[in-house]
Order: C-alpha cells, then sequence, then structure tokens
C-alpha cells in the first residue's frame, strides 16, 4: 500500500464523521419545514423568540434557525471532501455549537436577543452538539497511519 493510500485511509473516518454530521443537520433542517414533525407549524416566524414551531414538539424553530441546519449541514458535506476540512468543520463547528449553547443560556428566551430562537432543549442539544464535534475532530482528525497501513 503506498503511503497516499495509507493516509487516505486513515483519513477516511473524520471524513465520515463530519459527513453524517451533515446529513444531520440537512435532515433536521428539512424536517423543521414539515408540518407535523414540527409541531404548531403555522405559528412558525421567519426569526423570533414568539415562533410558536417546535422540531418534534421539542425544540424551538424558526424559518432562520431551519435554513441555518441546512446550512450547516451542507458545510459538513462540502467540507468533509478533505481530511482537514472535515477535521476543520467538527472543531470549529463544535465551538460554534458550544457558543450557541452559552448565548441561549445567556438571553432570555423571552427576549428579542433571542431571535434565532432556542429554548431550554435547544441549549442542551447545542451543548452535546458542540462536545461530540469537538470529541470527533480530536480523536479521529488527528490519526496517522500504523506501521502496518505503510
Amino acid at each position: 500500500m503506498t503511503t497516499h493510500t495509507s493516509h487516505r485511509a486513515a483519513a477516511a473516518p473524520v471524513r465520515r464523521a463530519a459527513q453524517l454530521m451533515g446529513v444531520v443537520f440537512l435532515l433536521v433542517g428539512v424536517l423543521g419545514f414539515i408540518p407535523g414533525v414540527t409541531t404548531d407549524y403555522d405559528s412558525m416566524e421567519f426569526a423570533s423568540h414568539e415562533s410558536g414551531a417546535e422540531l418534534l414538539g421539542l425544540f424551538q424553530v424558526s424559518v432562520l434557525h431551519n435554513l441555518v441546519h441546512l446550512a450547516y449541514g451542507l458545510a459538513g458535506l462540502a467540507l468533509a471532501r478533505t481530511a482537514a476540512g472535515a477535521y476543520s468543520y467538527l472543531l470549529v463547528g463544535g465551538a460554534v455549537y458550544l457558543v450557541l449553547w452559552i448565548y441561549g443560556l445567556s438571553v432570555g428566551h423571552d427576549s428579542d436577543a433571542n431571535f434565532v430562537p432556542l429554548n431550554a432543549a435547544d441549549d442542551w442539544l447545542h451543548f452535546a452538539l458542540g462536545i461530540a464535534m469537538i470529541a470527533l475532530a480530536l480523536a479521529l482528525g488527528r490519526r496517522r497511519p500504523t506501521r502496518a497501513q505503510r
């Protein structure tokens, strides 16, 4: 096996993780626009804490929130084309989600600053996503081929 091929094999897990996260974000973005999967769909706002729509009856969503998920998903798929891009997507994307978690905890859920919108379920999901994405980047992104793979 050549060094190029073994490097590609070592890079595959981080690329697959970024692809998986991208697909999940795309799926969530699409589901946010489907009545029934999103409860109180008729009360969805473009961007406001007053949006009453909730994905799966739990996570507050708006058109903007869904569009962000779609954009994050597309970014994940695009960046997963290379190991470096996948690593950056997972690491930086995870950091962004942790910032969003802190933001969600810091602003009142009824505040005009909560324009995305976010509720408590969103906040804790953002925390879990941030930790998971960073953990995947750190666990999978710096792998080197073993001697047997060279």
